[in-house]
C-alpha cells in the first residue's frame, strides 16, 4: 500500500517502538482504489534510507475493500484481519503475527475484515 508521508525525522540506525502505540497520520488513498466500504488509511514512516530506496514504518487501514499495485514489501500484522487476493497467485489470509511478502508489481485486492495495523519494510 502507499507510503506517501516521507517526512519522518531520520532515526538512529537502531531504535525500538511499540507498534500499537505509535500515533499515525492520515495517508492518501486514491478513491479509484476503493471497491467497497469507506476505508481510511493512516501511517507513519519510521525510517527511510538516504536514497529513498528503503522505507520502514507502520500502516493501518479500516474495514473495506481496496485494490493496490504492490512494492517489494515484507510486513508483519500487529492487529486486525484481512484477505489479500494476489492476481494470478495466492489468496493470503493475514492476521496478528502473520508475516507476508509481496512482490513489486503484484496486483492485489485487500478485503479488510477488522482494522489492520502492520509494521513494514519496503525496498524499491
Amino acid at each position: 500500500m502507499s507510503t506517501s508521508d516521507h517526512s519522518a525525522v531520520p532515526a538512529p540506525a537502531s531504535f525500538a517502538v511499540t507498534v500499537a502505540d505509535v500515533e499515525l497520520e492520515p495517508d492518501d488513498l486514491d478513491p479509484a482504489q476503493i471497491v467497497s466500504g469507506d476505508p481510511v488509511v493512516t501511517g507513519k514512516v519510521l525510517w527511510e534510507s538516504a536514497d529513498g530506496k528503503q522505507v520502514r514504518g507502520i500502516w493501518q487501514i479500516t474495514p473495506g475493500v481496496v485494490t493496490d499495485v504492490e512494492a517489494n514489501e515484507l510486513f508483519v500484522v500487529v492487529s486486525g484481519r484481512a484477505t489479500v487476493e494476489v492476481e494470478g497467485g495466492e489468496t493470503l489470509e493475514v492476521g496478528p503475527g502473520s508475516a507476508c511478502v509481496l512482490r513489486e508489481g503484484d496486483k492485489t485486492v485487500w478485503t479488510v475484515h477488522e482494522t489492520l495495523r502492520k509494521a513494514y519494510h519496503i525496498s524499491c
